[in-house]
């Protein structure tokens, strides 16, 4: 599947990029009848299903999972139809188990910064110097996000350790004298924090609502007009 939207990368969606991983071709729906019976079972479990549950006073998942094998049950005795091939046409799996995780994950390329320093999710992640990292700078590394919320970076096959600065953190002084390698970067940061949070300091013209009058533009008639009109005698 393609994102055609894509910033960068190849533009394949993750989902796509898994299945390419794994050699599963993606078969979508070209037909009408396809779609619509897609379409059916995905507005039954969108609005029968959360009245069923409602119905049953299901409140917590545990409760919705055990309601769930018997709405299956009683949804497919109605509604399944046989398979016209009832032969399993599944084939084995050709990948590795121990590679499923790195598959089955949510994976970026992120830029590396001279500093060995990276932006993810409101994050400023920092390369700890090593000979793996050394000549990263400028170059791109994997990202690889883990459903547990596990995050590691890599090159070339090599997990690298990292510092994580978030960039909700407040930003001392002190921090930047003390990484004295980040403290451009970390200098960046601390001047949009202070930039956001501080107070702006209103005019008595602004606290009272006033608005200035825009400016008159004369057209190029304007002073023949004014030297034709006739003279107003001031009397004392």
């Amino acid at each position: 599947m393609i994102n055609r939207d894509a910033q960068g990368g190849s533009g394949m969606t993750q989902f796509g990029r898994a299945l390419a991983e794994l050699n599963i071709e993606i078969i979508c729906a070209n037909t009408s009848q396809a779609k619509g019976r897609v379409e059916r079972a995905n507005r039954t479990l969108q609005d029968r299903l959360v009245k069923e549950l409602r119905l049953e006073n299901v409140c917590d998942i545990d409760g919705g999972n055990r309601f769930l094998h018997r709405f299956l049950e009683r949804f497919n005795e109605r509604f399944a139809l046989h398979a016209a091939k009832p032969e399993d046409l599944h084939r084995p799996l050709d990948v590795k188990t121990d590679r499923l995780n790195d598959i089955l994950c949510h994976r970026e390329q992120r830029y590396v910064s001279e500093e060995l320093t990276m932006s993810y999710d409101r994050k400023q992640i920092i390369l700890e110097r090593s000979e793996l990292s050394e000549g990263l700078g400028g170059k791109y590394v994997d990202l690889y996000e883990f459903p547990d919320g596990r995050l590691e970076v890599r090159s070339n096959g090599y997990t690298l350790p990292y510092r994580v600065f978030s960039k909700d953190q407040r930003v001392s002084h002190t921090a930047i004298v003390e990484n004295k390698r980040l403290s451009h970067a970390l200098t960046i940061i601390k001047a949009q924090q202070d930039l956001k949070s501080e107070p702006k300091i209103q005019t008595n013209s602004e606290k009272i609502g006033s608005r200035k009058n825009p400016r008159q533009i004369y057209g190029e008639n304007y002073k023949a007009k004014v030297e034709a009109a006739p003279a107003v005698e001031m009397t004392g």
